[in-house]
Parts: C-alpha cells; structure tokens; sequence
C-alpha cells in the first residue's frame, strides 16, 4: 500500500486540526427572526467523480419536504448546493448556506467533505446532520452541533466482516485467500484501518488477506492494479469502492480475464448504485455489498418509495435506497427537532436534536438516538447482492429476497 497520504486525506487531516483548535471556542452565535419555516442547506457532491451518488442522495432530499408535511405539519425549504466533490467547496459553500440564512446543514456523503463541513458548523454554532460518511473522527471532537445518522467505518466494516462469515456458511464455501483492493480517499484510508484492527479478531473467518492494494478513486485506469490483484491468485476480492472505479475496477476484471470467486465489499457504495448497472448490463450481476439498507417491511419505506415513486416514475428506489434513505432520515431529524424546539434558533434545534428519539424509521436498526458525541448507534447492513440487474437482499436469512450465490458464475481456481 502507498505509505504517502492522499490529497484528500491530507486535507481531512488540515480539517481535524483546524476543528480541534476551534472546538474549544464557543461556537459564534447566529442571531436572527424566527421563521415558520424551517431553512435545511443541503450539501452534496452533485458533480465531479462522486457525481452520480450526489445525485441519488438528493432524491432522498427532494421529496422530503412533502412527506415530512404530512408527518410533522412543518414547513421545510431545501437550499441546495454542490460540494463538487471537494473539501475545499464545500467548506465555502457551507458558510454561504449559514451566511444566506439556513439553520441547519445536511450532508455530505464523503467524509472530507463532511470534516470540513463540521468544523465550519461547529465554528458558527449551527447544527450539521450528517447523512452519510464514516470516517470515525468526525464524532470524536466534542462537537456540539455536529450529528450522524451513519455507522462509523468500524461499526460499518465489523457488521460486513460478520456479513461475509454468514455469506461463506450459507454458500457451504470457504476461500482461503483475498486480495484486498481500496480507494485512498478518506473513507478508505479509515475502512482500512477498521479491517487492520478488526480482521484479525475474528478467527471464524477462514480467510487471510496476501496483499493490499490502494488506488485514487478518480483514477482512469487500473490495469497495473487488477494485474496485481491478478498476480496473487488470491480467491475472492475484498473491495471498499466508490462508483466510477467500482465500474472501471469491474471492466478491467474482464479484459484481464480474471475470474475469482467474487467480488466482496465490506461496506462502501459503488457496486449497487444505478449508474452500476446501467454502465455494466450483465458484468454487474453478482458482486456482493454488505451495507446499511432500507427495511422493505417498514411503514415509513412505503410512504418514502410512494412519494419516490411520484417525482421518479422512470427510476426505483432499490437503487438508491441507502442515499435516499439516510438522506430523507436526515432532513427527518432536522424536521422532528424543529416541530418540538417550535423554534428555529440554532442552540434550541441542536438541544433538540441531541433529544431525538424516533423509532418508526425507514433503515434497518433501533430507534434514532444520538450519543454523547452525536452518534447514532445500532445501525445495522444486510448483505446486498446484484441479481437479475436489481441489488436483491440476500442475507439475513429473515430479510432475504433470494438465496446468495457464491462462487460468481463463471469462477476459475487459480
């Protein structure tokens, strides 16, 4: 692996220090009218390498506002911006959104992005509901406006390793050998710490990881990569990606004539997104995700992809269900904290918000409560797997869809 830090891990890094430094001033008060309508900025990588996942959180967002009408009698208006898939912007545009009035801030889907983000709420004294990144840092500053509805990369990456031993017993399969393949961002760099810490701790795994391999997610061409990968003979992949090199990851695969057992990931995006599917047809079938995902029994799940459904007739909420569903979850935090603040002051809706306590929701696990730090505990993955061109729940057994199908097809020993 690449001893230097990437780019965005250096900037996560700057980010860190600088919100730790600024954690220990009280935050700039933010005074201003009340308003009967409550201002949520949302921020997402609406362009750029992460483009098309921006894209599909802000469905989540969109209809929001309609279903929490009618859930909570309050009124929300959405102030979207583009992070652009920099730091850099959207720590600029997060201070625009404060500066143009938004009383509370959502976003950000990848965690530099959602460090920068925090450090700038934290600085103005405005609540940050984050919808989805994992790097664990972010809840570890004593911030007390910032909160995340998302697993930490460790709970993330623990509840997948538990995922691929149910996989292998369900399969009656049990490889030997992985070849461990990342992308150098920062929710790489911390997934690859948890799998450092917490592979090792589970012995019922029957499988060793012979080589690490890390690349730039905005990278055009992995050829040299997949050769390495390649070289190991190693049984299956096990993959923490994002979209554009999950495709690009998958096509090279193929060229190179490389079949192994699967294609794992222990919890990232990439693998059961639309664009996946739409880019890759048939080579998409099979791959393996173990991610936080939607309850398809729920009550809210049914008002949520009704409402979807509505604004996207052409689309499904299958394939965006873990963006549009920890999105919505969070405009729904901001929401619920709003209708009992009955305020839209800063302090009064973060007081609010560490009060949260919402157990009809749409994700799988308990019910919405924030830690001390601001975390939310308790959410759980299921294993998703590509079959017949639709991310198809495979496991637990309780939730499944279908039985897992493990080797892939087409699977050539070493």
């Amino acid at each position: 692996m690449d001893p230097r830090p990437s780019r965005s891990r250096r900037r996560f890094n700057l980010a860190l220090a600088s919100a730790a430094s600024a954690a220990a001033l009280a935050p700039v008060s933010i005074v201003r009218a009340q308003s009967r309508t409550l201002k949520v900025g949302m921020l997402h990588p609406l362009s750029g390498v992460q483009g098309f996942i921006g894209q599909s959180c802000k469905k989540g967002s969109d209809l929001a506002p309609e279903v929490l009408k009618s859930m909570y009698g309050v009124d929300i208006e959405l102030m979207n911006v583009d992070t652009e898939t920099n730091v850099d912007v959207a720590r600029t545009r997060a201070e625009r959104l404060i500066q143009e009035g938004a009383h509370v801030l959502v976003g950000a889907f990848d965690s530099g992005a959602s460090a920068a983000i925090a450090q700038v709420a934290e600085q103005r004294g405005v609540p940050f509901v984050i919808n989805i990144a994992a790097a664990p840092q972010i809840t570890e500053q004593g911030y007390k406006f910032v909160f995340r509805n998302f697993p930490t990369a460790p709970e993330l990456i623990s509840n997948g390793l538990a995922l691929i031993g149910d996989l292998f017993q369900a399969t009656n399969t049990a490889p030997r050998t992985a070849v461990y393949m990342h992308v150098n961002d920062t929710f790489g760099q911390a997934n690859t710490r948890a799998i450092q810490v917490i592979l090792p701790k589970l012995t019922q795994l029957p499988f060793k990881v012979v080589d690490t391999i890390a690349y730039d997610p905005a990278a055009r061409d992995l050829t040299v990569e997949v050769s390495r990968a390649r070289a190991t003979k190693a049984d299956f992949v096990l993959l923490v990606s994002r979209l554009n090199d999950a495709i690009l990851l998958r096509r090279e695969m193929v060229k190179q004539r490389w079949a192994p057992m699967g294609l794992v990931s222990p919890g990232s995006p990439g693998m059961y997104e639309k664009q996946y599917y739409t880019t890759l047809g048939k080579l998409s079938e099979h791959a393996i995700s173990n991610v936080p995902w939607y309850d398809p029994k729920a009550e809210l799940t049914t008002v949520v992809e009704r409402a979807f459904k509505a604004r996207n007739k052409d689309d499904e909420l299958m394939f965006h269900a873990l963006n549009v569903g920890f999105t919505f979850e969070a405009v729904m935090v901001a929401a619920d904290a709003f209708k009992r603040a009955g305020s839209t002051d800063p302090k009064a809706l973060a007081d609010a918000i560490r009060g949260t306590d919402i157990s009809k929701r749409m994700m799988l696990g308990g019910p919405l409560r924030f830690n001390a730090k601001g975390q939310v505990e308790g959410n759980r993955s299921a294993c998703i797997q590509n079959l017949a061109m639709r991310p198809t729940v495979v496991l637990p057994v309780a939730s499944a869809e279908a039985k897992p199908v493990f080797p892939m097809p087409g699977y050539r020993p070493a």
